[in-house]
């Protein structure tokens, strides 16, 4: 994953990922040269809250790679290799081409294609971007498990103003789209 500005913005980055990770990861974020880091998951939804992390944040090109890794791992990642690091770094290189700046590349031998599964995550990405500030608050909070009516007090407004962020924000189907994409994810990372 590469960012396309200044370096300060890595070790940020690498803390939002691992907030948004948790303990998920085979092996923790590195900076790898410059303004670029790298980690492995081998969890399809923690793969899938970094992209929308990053992407929410802006400023990157998030590249990530799906196929085998050589074993046994090493204690570094900048150290690990095999064809998910190749396949990342070809998305991340694509990335920097897309208006959405996130691209998926999948290893010849799985079970889907890059083309089955990146038009999906790419039109979330999009969609997310289309999302006002009021709609992320309202997101957040649903997210952090408040109902909509505790929102609304919270947000200080009427529970029908935060049914109009709910239906902008198009917050009806996140959870829905996010359970999908995982699935497809992992579909992708199976052997064909």
């Amino acid at each position: 994953m590469g960012s396309r500005s200044d370096d300060d913005r890595v070790e940020t980055a690498m803390r939002s990922v691992r907030d948004a990770v948790g303990d998920r990861f085979v092996l923790a974020p590195e900076r790898t040269a410059g303004d670029e880091f790298q980690f492995l998951l081998d969890d399809a939804a923690a793969a899938l809250d970094v992209v929308l992390a990053l992407s929410r944040a802006g400023g990157w090109s998030v590249g990530v790679g799906i196929g085998d890794v050589e074993e046994p791992l090493p204690e570094s990642t900048r150290a690990a290799r095999g064809e998910a690091f190749v396949r990342a770094r070809d998305a991340v290189e694509r990335a920097k081409e897309v208006p959405e700046h996130v691209a998926l590349e999948v290893a010849g031998d799985r079970r889907l294609r890059t083309a089955d599964v990146e038009p999906l995550v790419a039109q979330t990405v999009r969609a997310r971007e289309r999302r006002s500030p009021e709609g992320w608050e309202l997101a957040d909070l649903v997210r952090d498990g408040h109902s909509r009516t505790e929102a609304a007090r919270l947000l200080g407004i009427t529970p029908q103003a935060v049914a109009k962020r709910w239906t902008a924000a198009d917050l009806r189907s996140d959870d829905a789209v996010h359970a999908a994409l995982v699935r497809l994810l992992a579909e992708a990372d199976l052997p064909a």
